[in-house]
């Protein structure tokens, strides 16, 4: 596997910075939608030079970044594209929540929000849940 420079020099970043760390845990249908939440404890003074990455953990994938302001899907996973979207109204209120649209089985896991500018990571567990319908009765899987 070949790492281009901006991920090396990210890796490197994410490995030398301390970082609070915040968890919670949010339940999904599958076919539906989530909103998985990420906004530092302290208020941004400005959002001009942060950047945002979301990654799934688990499965070592890049999710959603917001640069300056910007959404970038560049280096999105195609797993993830046209499925996923944040509220850019809120980012200055220090807002980087995401939703993730059409939720699969294979969404469920870690997810972690990467405030690079702020030292703060947002860990997010998404468990996913089917529902199967048959008659009047119905069955979670």
């Amino acid at each position: 596997m070949q790492l281009s420079l901006r991920k090396i020099h990210h890796l490197f970043l994410f490995t030398q910075m301390e970082y609070f760390l915040f968890s919670e845990t949010v339940e999904g249908f599958i076919g539906g939608s989530a909103v998985l939440n990420c906004s530092p404890e302290e208020p941004l003074i400005t959002i001009q030079d942060i950047h945002v990455r979301w990654r799934n953990n688990h499965k070592d994938q890049y999710v959603y970044d917001i640069i300056k302001g910007q959404v970038s899907v560049e280096e999105q996973d195609p797993e993830y594209r046209d499925r996923t979207e944040s509220f850019p109204e809120e980012y200055l209120r220090g807002n980087f929540s995401i939703k993730l649209n059409n939720l699969q089985h294979t969404d469920a896991g870690l997810y972690k929000c990467y405030i690079i500018e702020e030292s703060v990571i947002k860990s997010v567990e998404l468990s996913t849940q089917g529902v199967l319908i048959i008659g009047k009765t119905v069955k979670m899987f």
